[in-house]
């Protein structure tokens, strides 16, 4: 079995609001267990379904790095640490308010000119100060140029330069963090790749919906059938590889078999340390009409 510890020593999604407000109900959450196997397993849970769950060992944040509520992580950690979860920490380059500074123009000048130095600073000086082991995931998917997130797309030597400035930063501020860097997982990936002093586990994200399935294929994807492909890129650098986001939605049976594999992979995958479920609904529309799959654990199951 694979250690959790694989994970935390190189450093470790649940929102953090969610966590501040659950905790502050006193709400007793509803059970769901993790999937079988012995591969670690780590979900973003703003719901709380996992939160009994002894078998889950990354707890994963989202934050965006303006309009953030910076107190909202103390609370986090001490739930992490309760629960001895580590913790996998998304930084994402923007705010989360409607504002002209969602533009990748504007970042872009904001990160290079230095505006936004004190903006990922502050989070990870608080990081610095949790007990639970911290990973930190910045600007995750830039190869996937699918117009979700400002910061894709870009030519890779722009990221790859803004990516440096901002690990720089956070390192200072948090020495003892760890760093992800989290492609999708596409061909072209490797482009984006920021050199191995700034990247000590590679993630990449897999989903499966069963009608966008159905629609393109002509027939149900396996977990293996986009795990595969996308593990062999991350695994040329060498590095210990995360499946940092995991959902999976259809009838009854996809789910069954999705569920019955994505933490059985024997040793198919020697780098593999972890998968990490994406336990909310998808908040951009799927192209071509897919609209935004529902990935919680108690709504994934079509009818």
């Amino acid at each position: 079995m694979k250690s959790i510890m694989n994970i935390a020593g190189a450093g470790w999604r649940s929102l953090a609001l969610g966590l501040t407000a659950m905790l502050a109900a006193g709400l007793a959450a509803p059970l769901h267990a993790a999937p079988p196997g012995d591969l670690p397993f780590g979900a973003y849970d703003p719901g709380g379904d996992f939160t009994n769950d002894t078998n889950v060992q990354i707890e994963h944040l989202f934050l965006p790095w303006e309009d953030v509520n910076l107190p909202s992580l103390f609370d986090a950690d001490a739930y992490a640490v309760k629960r001895n979860r580590a913790l996998l920490v998304t930084i994402e380059p923007w705010t989360w308010s409607r504002s002209e500074r969602n533009t990748p123009q504007h970042l872009r000048q904001g990160i290079f000119d230095g505006s936004y130095d004190e903006n990922m600073r502050r989070i990870c000086e608080v990081l610095n100060t949790l007990q639970s082991p911290v990973t930190v995931r910045w600007a995750h998917e830039m190869d996937d140029d699918n117009g979700q997130f400002i910061w894709a797309g870009w030519e890779p030597e722009t990221y790859i330069s803004a990516y440096r400035r901002m690990i720089d930063v956070c390192r200072e501020a948090a020495p003892q963090a760890r760093y992800m860097w989290s492609p999708t997982g596409e061909e072209g990936m490797e482009a984006y790749y920021p050199g191995d002093d700034y990247a000590d586990v590679v993630g990449i994200s897999v989903f499966g919906y069963q009608p966008w399935d159905q629609d393109h294929y002509d027939r149900d994807r396996t977990f293996e059938d986009i795990m595969a492909p996308r593990y062999e890129r991350a695994a040329t650098f060498d590095k210990p590889v995360v499946v940092a986001e995991l959902a999976y939605s259809g009838q009854q049976a996809y789910v069954d078999m999705w569920e019955n594999t994505v933490r059985n992979v024997g040793d198919r995958y020697p780098q593999l340390v972890g998968v990490v479920y994406f336990n909310y609904p998808e908040v951009y529309n799927w192209p071509e009409g897919f609209g935004r799959p529902d990935w919680r654990v108690h709504h994934r199951v079509l009818e």
